[in-house]
């Protein structure tokens, strides 16, 4: 099997939101990509993407264009597979499309590539199910953009070695990401099991009436939104216990847990609940270009992290060093 510092080539199997992610991340770092999508204007889309990601990307390390990884496009599965060293799919979110799709990646790649699925929540068990060498298969969930958030939960199916667990993670992390190894195989994993739960309450909040988008959103990017971008829930929580940390918070707060503040149950998606959302958040938008929003979102990201690496930690600390990491291989 492939080790992780051997990689050069990727594969880039589906090229929406997060496959294009995925392309832009690694051609900064160097690593060539072959992306591959049989639908019309997947071409344009990805480079519209990468040439978008660039920008943000530049800030968070200067590459020459001769240093970064070449791009290629094209139609066809078997000519985008067979040569990459990594490959990782990132087709829609479906069973009945991805199971037969990894089935042919792994048809058709090398027997010692490790394959990749973004899937954000289905089971590694069932996606590695027709494939021939299951034991190359993890499931690599990343966050959006892909290009700067550097979380990704790293999980295997049964049939998985943990040599390629291993392999992936390390790879991620070469790319300047922050890998999490999942232990128990469980539908959403962690980090979407717990955003889920969030946006349930958001859109009962919204159902109900009791708030709009902007308002729930307030009432995250002023306040617990803050800390989130260094500090957990739990270590903020045991924060809040003053010096007799989680004990004391449990004990006083516990009890709030009892009442019925909040339904994890999600509404019913009416076409009444899913007007308001849309009307919401396109007032939010208030008519700013898409591509205009996504680079505000990512100049504050590489913001937030730049202020963390000062302190080096959180994504702050994985910063500083893949900074590291991509000025050394600028330098040879």
């Amino acid at each position: 099997m492939i080790k992780a510092k051997e990689i050069k080539t990727v594969a880039i199997v589906g090229t929406g939101v997060i496959g294009a992610g995925w392309a832009a991340r690694c051609l900064h770092r160097g690593i060539d990509v072959v992306a591959t999508d049989p639908y019309e204007g997947a071409e344009q889309n990805i480079r519209e993407v990468i040439k978008n990601a660039d920008k943000a990307l530049q800030r968070v390390i200067n590459v020459p264009e001769d240093k970064k990884g070449t791009f290629r496009f094209t139609a066809n599965l078997e000519e985008a597979v067979k040569d990459a060293d990594y490959i990782q799919e990132s087709a829609p979110e479906n069973e009945e499309i991805k199971i037969p799709l990894l089935s042919d990646i792994d048809r058709f790649a090398r027997p010692d590539a490790i394959i990749g699925s973004s899937t954000s929540g289905l089971l590694p068990t069932r996606l590695q199910s027709k494939m021939k060498h299951r034991e190359r298969f993890v499931v690599a969930h990343p966050f959006n953009p892909v290009y700067l958030l550097p979380l990704v939960e790293v999980v295997g199916g049964e049939k998985t070695l943990q040599e390629s667990v291993d392999n992936a993670a390390e790879f991620y992390e070469l790319i300047g990401m922050k890998p999490l190894k999942v232990r128990t195989e469980i539908e959403g994993f962690l980090a979407d099991r717990l955003l889920e739960a969030l946006w349930r309450e958001i859109l009962w909040l919204v159902n109900d009436d009791v708030a709009t988008t902007k308002e729930l959103d307030d009432a995250i990017i002023y306040g617990a939104g803050l800390r989130w971008a260094f500090m957990g829930t739990n270590l903020t929580y045991w924060l809040a216990g003053g010096k007799k940390g989680m004990h004391h918070f449990m004990k006083q707060f516990g009890p709030a847990l009892k009442l019925p503040w909040t339904k994890l149950e999600a509404p019913e998606l009416t076409d009444e609940l899913i007007e308001k959302m849309v009307e919401g958040t396109d007032e939010q938008s208030d008519g700013v270009d898409f591509r205009e929003l996504e680079q505000l979102r990512d100049n504050c990201i590489v913001s937030i992290m730049e202020a963390l690496e000062e302190y080096q930690y959180a994504s702050g600390k994985v910063l500083q060093e893949d900074r590291e990491r991509q000025k050394k291989r600028l330098e040879l």
